[in-house]
């Protein structure tokens, strides 16, 4: 058996073993994880010419297993103290203050209430990369102000979904970004334009086109009623120390490289935690904040650590070689007509894995076809996330329902309502990725 058909065996037994697990409804991490061990096990016995895999040592087996779990490591650690950040801002009452603050000066000013709340959105994902993090955080206190304004529960929860899903691709962390640059040994620089572009006007036009049309009879007061209070002590000054710590902290290196020293993302989001902790005037377990946190990521952890472990596999069978040469063979006119299919839909089957199985391989098709390669991947990148309504997993958008107590039907109500702003951004990241040179020229990159 040549190398091509032995890889290609490896692929085959890949999606017959994904088929079954997600047949049997097994959680999406599992499912991975045994695709995964599926290929090595195929690696194993399938013979290759006449040096048949069945000799690879038992250590070496491994050595591929434990560093397919490091693979990620760095995305992880950013993931879970950026997420660690935030719930601590939620905690000790920062995110109640907020948007208290916002209803009782800004609800009679709708459009600029909105783009406040917009805001608020944004932030949770920008920082910690994930649309869960963003509902679970913000979610509910932002859908209930719509609700008071009037809008639909159709279109609010549409609404809250795709803000999620805008912040989650909105700079500073992007995971897709992250994962597929990783990959493909490219640094993660030059992204934070063309990513907050594409995202911030997919937000804008979600919010005012979901929210447009809508009235509201309600005094604030009554609007404030239903909202959390937020505890004692709170102010402009507490509220925003911490994002400025963090932004200071973020833009030093860029602003003053030779002279500000070098500080990691996950330690930025711990200076910035310490922040919150020395600003705000309700104290909170912090160890207790930190079981919560690591609780509500342990699934979004987990799949980053078995993706690693799935891309080492097929590394080392040569079916990701596979997979990267069935991308790279395609003419480029038929992926411009297809991507903005193709990348939701697998998002919705693979979540984060989609990233580095076919963000990698379109990096270097684009690349070699002297595509702007950055612009490309924040294109994909603001695509991707739109899948997280789609089945099989539909992580984002299940927690949206459950979050805002959506009784509705989930496709014909939400994921309806949700159809013209999702086709939206999909047409605008099709344009970008089609004129990307110029439009890295237009912002520098």
């Amino acid at each position: 058996m040549t190398m091509f058909q032995h890889s290609l065996a490896v692929i085959v037994v890949i999606a017959i073993v994904f088929a079954v697990a997600k047949k049997m409804k097994v959680c999406t991490e599992l499912t991975l994880l045994l695709a995964a061990l599926g290929a090595l096990v195929a690696h194993l016995i399938i013979p290759m010419g006449v040096d048949p895999r069945s000799a690879l040592p038992f250590t070496e087996i491994i050595r591929h297993l434990v560093e397919g779990t490091f693979n990620y490591f760095d995305v992880c650690m950013t993931f879970l103290t950026a997420t660690y950040f935030m719930t601590l801002y939620k905690e000790t009452g920062g995110v109640n203050y907020l948007v208290r603050q916002i209803v009782g000066r800004f609800y009679k000013k709708r459009v600029f209430c909105l783009l406040l709340l917009l805001v608020v959105m944004m932030v949770p994902g920008a920082v910690t990369g994930s649309g869960a993090t963003t509902v679970l955080t913000v979610g509910g206190l932002v859908g209930a102000v719509l609700a008071a304004m009037g809008v639909a529960e159709d279109r609010r929860v549409a609404l809250v979904f795709i803000l999620a899903a805008m912040s989650a691709a909105c700079p500073p962390i992007n995971l897709w970004t992250m994962m597929a640059a990783a990959g493909a040994n490219m640094p993660y620089v030059g992204f934070t334009a063309p990513l907050a572009l594409l995202s911030v006007v997919g937000a804008l036009f979600a919010t005012f086109y979901l929210a447009r049309g809508t009235k509201s009879d309600s005094p604030v007061d009554s609007v404030l009623a239903t909202l959390p209070e937020a505890p004692q002590g709170w102010n402009a000054l507490r509220a925003f120390v911490p994002f400025v710590v963090m932004l200071v902290l973020i833009l030093g290196a860029r602003v003053l490289p030779a002279y500000w020293p070098v500080i990691g993302l996950p330690m930025i989001f711990m200076l910035s935690a310490a922040a919150v902790l020395l600003c705000s005037p309700k104290k909170v377990n912090i160890l207790d904040v930190a079981v919560t946190t690591v609780v509500n990521l342990k699934e979004l952890v987990g799949i980053m650590v078995v993706v690693g472990i799935l891309n080492q596999i097929l590394t080392l069978t040569g079916a990701r070689g596979i997979i990267s040469l069935g991308v790279v063979i395609l003419p480029i006119w038929l992926l411009f007509a297809a991507l903005w299919l193709i990348l939701p839909v697998a998002e919705g089957v693979l979540q984060y894995a989609v990233a580095p199985l076919l963000g990698v391989p379109l990096i270097m098709l684009f690349n070699m076809k002297g595509f702007n390669a950055v612009i490309a991947l924040s294109t994909w990148s603001v695509m991707w996330p739109l899948g997280d309504c789609l089945p099989p997993t539909a992580v984002v958008g299940r927690a949206t329902v459950m979050q805002l107590d959506y009784k509705g039907h989930y496709y014909k109500g939400f994921v309806k309502a949700a159809l013209v702003p999702i086709l939206f951004i999909l047409a605008l990241c099709t344009v970008s990725m089609i004129f990307n040179n110029q439009l890295g020229n237009l912002l520098g990159v």
